[in-house]
Order: structure tokens, then C-alpha cells, then sequence
């Protein structure tokens, strides 16, 4: 996300951006929650927490652009941001109760006598939990968050990653593919791994780099208890002068026992990997034995190399993290159906 000036816009109910602008000015959230207290809607007030909250606010996305700010301003704009996150929070939640209150008023006092029963109540589904935590445990290391697209072209889903057509790597990668092709008449296809993140990332961007990347993932293979069609992974990159495979180990130490607690044995053992040199698995100890939880590596050179990078310079490393993996192993779940059959008995457990 570039930088841009802030356009204000007093006399409306939204927070507006362009779509290059990386910060919010403090009139600009006082104007929208003045803007909040005059609502007298539900409705409107929906879509004024869209403006000012949802995916593609400007808090959001100015949010988001955190990790490409200098250190020197990365502090203060999380500050005023996270701060201006709160504000809106707080007075969203303080007009909802107003409005509650106006609704309420002149119906018919509650009946005590009659017979109670418990609502059902909804929850975050135990995937999205658990994405959410490995995100936490990562961004407290300084990492942040990018999105990309679950429609790759061959390019950035094999051939960037050193993953010819004749790689056998492929063969573990049944992908499912489009009958349509992109601009450059490549084929396209649903990603088979959230690794293509690396490469959009680093065509545009200069070191420092630390990014994680979650989102969905889809092989065309048979469904079993270990097993899915389409699964949820996490990609980790990290990109600076002198990181070495001691760095990827703490980094990965730090998250297993954030996620696993400090009484968890970790192992690395030596793994391969096509875009990786050396490559690593990282197992976690259960009762059952070692459990594998992630691949990881550092970057090969031949990819910094083709992103116009010094490999002799820069040197970086990256892990991938199938969050269904971990979802099992926190809590004890032998079938990875079970997230996806829409069972509420289930689901009520989280």
C-alpha cells in the first residue's frame, strides 16, 4: 500500500480513502463518529461499520500496510490506529445500545411466568480460531498479513518455485485447473499451496520482508481421515541481510510453544523441499509419537535471484502451515472431516 494525502469529507457518515492512502487523520475519526452519533437506523449504522471497520476500510488496510513503514514510524502509526480502532469499536457498540434501547421502549413488560429456554448462541468455527491464533503468535514476532489470490497461473504456482512441468514434486500436487487461461495464455488453476504469496510479494517489494500469508489451498486427491480437498494452509517469509537457518529456528520454536505450551518437545529433522535450501520438518511431540506440523526452509537462492535480489547479499526463510494439522493436534481430533461436516454437536464443542 502506497502513501497518500487523507481526503476529509466533514459532512459524511463514512471514513473515504483513495485507494493508495496508508493513514488515517484524527479529524477524520473524530468526523466519523460524529457521523455515527447522528444515525437513527440500523441499517445505517450496518453500513457505517462496513465504512469504518470491515476488510476494505481504510483503518483496515492502513492496518495492514503497518509492516511496509520505517521502524522509526511503525510505532506510532500502530498506536494512533490501534486507538482509533478502539474509539470506533466503543462507539459502535454504544449506539447499537442506544438503538436497542429506542426499540425496546413501549413493548409489553416480560412475563416471568413464562417458560425460559437458552438461545443458541454462535462461535468462531475451530479453523478460524486456530488461524487466528497462528496469525497472533506471528505478528507479535513483527510479522504481518497479506492476502493473495486462490486462482494462480503455473507461473507463480509451480515454475517460480522451482517446480518445472517434469518435477516430480508436482505428482503430490494433483491440482485442479481451469478451462481458462490469463493475459499471457497460461493456464490457470485453484493453488495448491499458499507459497505463490512469496513470489507476488517480493516482485514488488524491497527487504526488510516478514509476512504471513493464510488462506486456502485445494488438491485434487481423495478425502480420508488425514486428508481433504481443500484445506487451510499459512505461509511464513522472512527476507533481510544475514538470516540464517538459527533465525528460522527461533522463529519457529517461538510459535510451537506459543501454539503447543513450553512442556512440548520440538524436533527439526532435514526434509526437501524445491523452493528451500536446506529444508526442515518441524515435528511437536504428542503421545502418539513426533507429529509433523510444518515444512520449512531457507529461501532458495535461485528464487532471490529472480526477484532482482543480491543473493550474496540477502538471504531469507519461509515454513508452511497447514492450520487443519494444528487445529488436530490442539485438540485432539483423529478425523479432519469432522471441520467440514456442519455438525453442530461438534461445533458447539469450541
Amino acid at each position: 500500500m502506497g502513501s497518500g494525502v487523507p481526503c476529509r469529507h466533514g459532512s459524511s457518515a463514512f471514513v473515504t480513502a483513495s485507494p493508495t492512502e496508508s493513514l488515517l487523520s484524527p479529524d477524520e475519526v473524530d468526523d466519523a463518529i460524529a457521523a455515527l452519533d447522528r444515525l437513527d437506523d440500523e441499517r445505517a449504522v450496518d453500513a457505517w461499520r462496513t465504512a469504518n471497520l470491515g476488510r476494505r476500510s481504510p483503518l483496515v488496510r492502513a492496518l495492514r500496510s503497518l509492516g511496509t513503514r520505517q521502524p522509526a514510524a511503525r510505532a506510532a502509526a500502530g498506536r494512533f490506529l490501534n486507538e482509533a480502532k478502539a474509539r470506533f469499536e466503543a462507539a459502535l457498540e454504544q449506539k447499537l445500545a442506544a438503538l436497542e434501547t429506542a426499540r425496546t421502549e413501549g413493548l409489553a413488560p416480560l412475563d416471568v411466568s413464562l417458560p425460559g429456554y437458552p438461545l443458541p448462541r454462535g462461535g468462531l468455527h475451530p479453523i478460524t480460531r486456530t488461524e487466528r491464533a497462528i496469525v497472533s503468535a506471528f505478528a507479535s514476532m513483527g510479522f504481518h498479513v497479506i492476502e493473495g489470490p486462490e486462482i494462480e497461473t503455473e507461473y507463480y504456482n509451480f515454475e517460480a518455485l522451482r517446480i518445472p512441468a517434469d518435477h516430480p514434486a508436482r505428482d503430490a500436487m494433483d491440482t485442479f485447473y481451469l478451462d481458462a487461461v490469463d493475459s499471457r495464455a497460461q493456464p490457470l488453476l485453484l493453488r495448491t499451496h499458499t507459497s505463490p504469496n512469496q513470489i507476488r510479494y517480493l516482485e514488488r517489494h524491497e527487504p526488510p520482508i516478514r509476512l504471513i500469508a493464510p488462506g486456502r489451498t485445494y488438491r485434487n486427491e481423495a478425502t480420508d481421515a488425514t486428508h481433504e480437498w481443500m484445506i487451510t494452509q499459512t505461509e511464513v517469509l522472512a527476507v533481510d541481510r544475514g538470516l540464517t537457518l538459527a533465525h528460522l529456528k527461533g522463529t519457529l520454536y517461538e510459535f510451537a510453544r506459543r501454539l503447543f505450551g513450553e512442556e512440548r518437545e520440538i524436533r527439526f529433522r532435514c526434509d526437501y523441499f524445491p523452493f528451500v535450501e536446506p529444508g526442515v520438518e518441524v515435528s511437536i511431540s504428542s503421545p502418539g509419537g513426533w507429529i509433523e506440523i510444518l515444512g520449512a526452509g531457507m529461501v532458495h537462492p535461485e528464487i532471490l535471484t529472480r526477484m532482482g535480489y543480491d543473493s550474496e547479499e540477502y538471504t531469507g526463510f519461509a515454513a508452511g502451515l497447514g492450520v487443519e494439522r494444528i487445529a488436530m493436534l490442539r485438540h485432539g481430533i483423529r478425523d479432519i472431516r469432522r471441520f467440514y461436516e456442519n455438525d453442530l454437536r461438534f461445533l458447539r464443542q469450541f
